[in-house]
């Protein structure tokens, strides 16, 4: 099932869907995507999103992220429901428990690598030299020690990519959801931001949902789930 529970881990999930669905409206009716799903993404895990174009994989992570509510179900954070909070809790949560990564890095052009990663710690009220202090320490486990005072056009795609890795990490979530975070990097390089990305989640104990269409990249995840008629299914 796509809720099972590896060995060692903790007791709560970071991630948790019960029975969720979702559906749009549309003029010949509603559109199911989701279909009583369920899903559980534990701490320290790295689960593999594959599936085809237009099945629901960006429906699945916008549910996941907050940033649509389902219809039916319940999707739980740390334990705790989410569909009944209001916009401010859920948008705190996605600031404070939540990092983002996706394909296009999206960095400030006119800040530095340092400035990027500092940020979001300072709209979460981090004091400015420990956000700084900490996005060095970032950055340096990502490989960029010598690359912080450079603007995002100086940097090339793969040190870009790295840098948005640091800034969704930053403020220590429990849960990072990408959606495609080297599909925008040659083989080689997607090959080495995800070798980055792994050590950093493997290191931090966060949890962590990857949709990818790279198979080499999603077999080096823990499991891989895919969607299939609006279920979540574990995939071989």
């Amino acid at each position: 099932m796509a809720t099972d529970k590896p060995a060692g881990t903790q007791p709560v999930p970071a991630l948790f869907f019960s029975g969720v669905e979702r559906r749009y409206t549309q003029a010949k009716g509603a559109l199911e995507i989701l279909r009583g799903a369920d899903l559980a993404i534990w701490p320290g895990e790295l689960v593999a999103l594959v599936a085809p174009s237009g099945t629901g994989k960006s429906t699945l992570l916008h549910v996941a992220g907050l940033l649509e509510r389902p219809d039916a179900g319940e999707v739980f954070i740390g334990g705790r429901p989410t569909s009944a909070m209001s916009d401010s809790e859920r948008t705190r949560i996605r600031r404070e428990e939540m990092g983002f990564v996706y394909q296009f890095h999206h960095l400030l052009p006119e800040f530095s690598a340092q400035e990027n990663v500092v940020m979001p710690q300072l709209i979460r009220g981090l004091g400015k030299a420990d956000a700084r202090a900490r996005a060095a320490e970032l950055l340096s486990f990502l490989g960029l020690a010598e690359r912080m005072t450079h603007r995002p056009a100086e940097l090339s795609g793969g040190e870009q990519q790295r840098v948005a890795i640091a800034r969704a990490v930053a403020n220590g979530p429990r849960l990072l959801l990408a959606d495609e975070p080297t599909g925008n990097l040659d083989p080689q390089t997607a090959g080495t931001v995800f070798g980055i990305l792994l050590s950093l989640v493997r290191a931090s104990g966060l949890a962590a949902l990857i949709a990818t269409h790279n198979m080499d990249l999603a077999a080096r995840m823990d499991r891989r789930v895919t969607i299939r008629d609006g279920l979540i299914e574990q995939m071989d």
